[in-house]
């Protein structure tokens, strides 16, 4: 990793691991079980809590980073003269909030992938949805 690209590609990565070290102690707070993400059921219910729960504020937060940082991640592992993208988004591209629920339903769909790793999960949906074109 060299140059401008190299390290902006180190600072978010920095900036994620920051976040998941961070991560027991700001769950433990709450209920640190729904935050482990072991499937993407289990993510599929953090993204879901009713605005009500008490919960909310943390599992919306939580599921919002959780989508930014693999996309951001994605973007640097596809960055550059090797990279070979597959997920390309429209421009503009829909809101989080818009592309969460958009997830939410297709994952609601598709309960095959409910005990797979939800990062695989979320990139066979966006692959799915916004396809590259080469």
């Amino acid at each position: 990793m060299t140059g401008e690209g190299g390290e902006a590609m180190r600072r978010n990565l920095l900036v994620l691991l920051l976040a998941v070290l961070m991560m027991p102690m700001v769950a433990e707070a709450v209920n640190s079980d729904i935050f482990r993400v072991r499937s993407t059921a289990d993510l599929a219910q953090i993204c879901s809590v009713p605005t009500g729960d008490s919960m909310y504020a943390a599992a919306i937060a939580f599921c919002h980073g959780y989508g930014v940082g693999a996309y951001q991640y994605y973007q640097a592992s596809v960055s550059g003269p090797q990279g070979r993208p597959f997920v390309c988004l429209p421009d503009p591209p829909p809101s989080r909030t818009e592309a969460l629920q958009m997830f939410l339903a297709w994952a609601r769909e598709h309960p095959q992938y409910m005990g797979e790793p939800a990062v695989d999960t979320l990139f066979r949906w966006l692959g799915a949805k916004w396809p590259c074109s080469k």
